[in-house]
């Protein structure tokens, strides 16, 4: 957004530099606002625009060649002094802090408020700068490799005209006048941060029909399910199914592109389950063929009534899949898009529009499917939310702007929130729990297993982490003594976030490292320490109680557990990611009914969504993962639909190590999907990632002694 500007010259002391005062008197009004806790859309929009503005600032007044170094160390200083304020601020409220990442979108309001600034200031701005049009996002590239499959290419020849479509109706608009030059994202976004006071996030569902008719024979709706596809049945065309793992939502989606006749039907599901999407429409829809795209879709039948295919593969297929004229559109885990700047989500995203414009009636089934949509912030549901339509690029889709005009409020009204939130709600999020609709459901427990790593492995991940703690204190001192201060006399906020600055920018530079000790490498060392410990014991279970799930995150962990359980000569089954989705149908497939199959040894990213090991009932976490969400998807592949025994989750963790500061973290975070979907009080904690709280939990012990 950075631009080269002219400034006009005046005789002032601020000639130098006339935006700095506009920037102090902004920030101190935003930090008023903060400290009486009234810190709404409009001042954390303007909190994003003053540190946008103070970064553009510094970088033109180091690089400007006819100031002195007297009058850039002077201009430097007074910058820091607004740097400071925003710490302040931000350390206050920590959800402010994700607006200062680099890659933090910016809302029309937020250029708009650049803008007036600027010209408050005395800047020239250029044609771009002065005309604010919001861009639509672009459209994703194709692939090089598009392939069309033999099928696909009889089918258009069969029917190369979809037919003309009248029966498109026009919907009353409703005319936008209190909330026009509103931001109104963040604010729907907070109506869920800010949670419900008891109230679950589920739209209100008909009545179960008395009979079921739908379910085939031998097979059962439960009443839960039969409330969703009965919704789908009387009109309801889009669905955030946000129901906890293991309640049958697949089940659910298939039945409702049924009874909403959205034939046909595109399912994009992850790699590891899509054998298994295709067994459950021929399973609960046997009147209806399922296909699956492989690789270039040489086997695909085209004439299927669902067309199921992979993330990892979309891309390829993007050219003939936008023209097939779908009538609904499943993406199951649907948390897999919540990056908008991805291949992935850009892929969905089109695919979307495309089916939104040619589908009869204008009015296509639109479902997502995920038991955990939110992983570390509510703003993870903003791909979610435009993949349904429910928002367009940075606004609310005509269809709930007019919903949220109709109340009357604005974001500065105190009722707004609770209105705004019952309104997405009302688009059709469904969110049901085990221990509401599925009471038979045997419990489920995480135990945590302390180990001690004390050999010479152990004692290296212990001298690693004192090597790390202390490279992290090093940098946090260099980085308070560079902006002239002095560490003793750093207040608790500025102290914190300085640690948070260190941490974070430590974890950038550990994704792109290609060597060197840093938190993924440790993490990584203390999976391979412990191991051994875990194998151990998921033998003893499986020798005593049956059959055991092991999750590990890593390959060679996965190796050496699988080795052991050889020794033991106990048979085992492997899912992993680089297996094709026939292998690892039957890997699953031998667990579930072969008696002499002991234990599944799993990827938590390739078999830990949409599995369904529900022959045992213990699971071992060998390695922790990094998001609550990862954790709860793993255990939910057991505690499920069909399971009659009490589900316990042994969790494995290195004592004295930071491997039980993640396990704190993990259960932290599942505070976010508590309160935002379950309606519970509970505090959310923070919003930063696992990696950069166990760096700052290093940082605070390097910095305390204690390691």
């Amino acid at each position: 957004m950075a631009q080269t500007r002219q400034r006009q010259r005046t005789r002032s002391r601020d000639d130098d530099a006339p935006i700095i005062p506009i920037l102090a008197r902004k920030v101190r009004e935003v930090e008023q606002k903060a400290q009486k806790n009234k810190l709404g859309p409009t001042n954390r929009t303007k909190f994003q625009v003053i540190a946008l503005l103070m970064r553009e600032e510094r970088a033109r007044v180091k690089a400007d060649a006819e100031l002195g170094d007297a009058a850039r160390a002077e201009l430097l200083k007074r910058l820091d002094g607004i740097a400071q304020i925003l710490a302040k601020t931000a350390a206050r409220d920590t959800s402010l802090i994700t607006l200062l990442e680099p890659d933090a979108s910016i809302s029309t309001v937020a250029q708009r408020f650049r803008r007036d600034w600027l010209l408050e200031s005395g800047a020239d701005l250029s044609e771009d700068e002065l005309i604010i049009v919001r861009e639509p996002a672009p459209a994703p590239e194709l692939a090089l490799n598009q392939v069309i499959p033999r099928s696909v290419k009889s089918r258009q020849l069969a029917n190369p005209f979809l037919a003309p479509d009248f029966s498109r109706g026009t919907r009353p608009v409703v005319p936008v006048r209190r909330l026009a030059n509103w931001e109104l994202l963040g604010p729907l976004f907070k109506s869920f941060e800010a949670g419900s006071g008891g109230q679950a996030a589920s739209m209100d569902l008909p009545e179960a029909p008395r009979v079921d008719r739908l379910a085939p024979r031998g097979l059962e709706l439960m009443p839960h399910q039969a409330r969703f596809i009965e919704s789908a049945r009387q009109g309801h065309r889009t669905f955030l199914l946000a129901d906890e793992p293991g309640l049958g939502k697949t089940a659910q989606s298939v039945l409702a592109a049924s009874v909403a006749d959205a034939y046909p039907l595109l399912a994009v599901v992850p790699n590891v389950v899509k054998m298994n999407w295709a067994r459950e429409v021929e399973r609960w829809t046997p009147h209806r063929r399922a296909t699956v795209i492989h690789g270039d879709g040489d086997s695909v039948d085209a004439f299927a009534d669902v067309i199921v295919v992979n993330y990892d593969v979309l891309d390829r297929h993007m050219a003939w899949l936008s023209t097939l004229g779908f009538k609904g559109m499943v993406v199951d885990e649907a948390h897999f898009i919540k990056n908008l700047q991805s291949q992935r989500s850009r892929n969905v995203l089109a695919l979307a529009d495309r089916i939104r414009v040619n589908a009869t009636g204008g009015d296509p089934l639109l479902l997502a499917l995920t038991g955990t949509p939110l992983i570390n912030d509510v703003d993870d549901f903003r791909a979610i939310w435009q993949f349904l339509g429910w928002i367009v690029g940075d606004r609310p889709s005509p269809e709930l702007l007019g919903k949220l005009e109709e109340t009357g409020l604005t974001p500065a009204d105190p009722g707004f929130y609770a209105e705004a939130r019952r309104i997405v709600i009302d688009l059709g999020i469904v969110r049901r729990r085990k221990k509401d609709v599925a009471a038979d459901l045997p419990d489920k427990r995480i135990a945590d297993l302390p180990v001690e790593l004390d050999d010479e492995l152990g004692r290296s991940i212990r001298a690693a982490e004192r090597e790390l703690g202390q490279r992290l204190a090093t940098r946090f001192r260099a980085l308070v003594e560079s902006r002239k201060l002095r560490v003793g006399d750093l207040d608790e906020l500025e102290r914190d976030q300085f640690i948070r600055a260190v941490a974070l920018s430590e974890l950038e530079e550990s994704k792109s490292a290609k060597s060197g000790e840093n938190v993924f490498t440790m993490v990584r060392r203390i999976g391979q320490a412990k191991a051994g410990l875990a194998a151990d014991y998921a033998a003893q279970l499986a020798r005593s109680a049956g059959k055991v799930v092991f999750f590990a995150k890593h390959i060679d962990v996965m190796d050496q557990a699988e080795a052991a359980f050889a020794a033991r000569e106990l048979r085992t089954v492997s899912i992993r990611g680089d297996q094709n989705a026939i292998v690892r149908q039957q890997a699953i497939d031998a667990f579930n009914t072969d008696p002499d199959v002991s234990i599944a040894v799993c990827s938590l990213t390739a078999a830990g969504v949409g599995v369904n090991l529900q022959s045992a009932s213990n699971v071992v976490l060998a390695e922790l993962s990094w998001t609550a969400a990862e954790q709860t998807q793993a255990i939910d592949r057991v505690h499920r639909i069909g399971q009659d025994e009490p589900v316990t989750a042994w969790r494995i963790i290195a004592a004295h190590t930071v491997d039980a500061r993640i396990a704190e973290l993990i259960d932290q975070k599942q505070g976010l999907a508590l309160r935002a979907l379950d309606g519970s009080d509970i505090e959310p904690g923070s919003a930063d990632s696992v990696q950069l709280d166990a760096l700052q939990h290093l940082l605070r012990q390097a910095l305390d002694g204690a390691l």
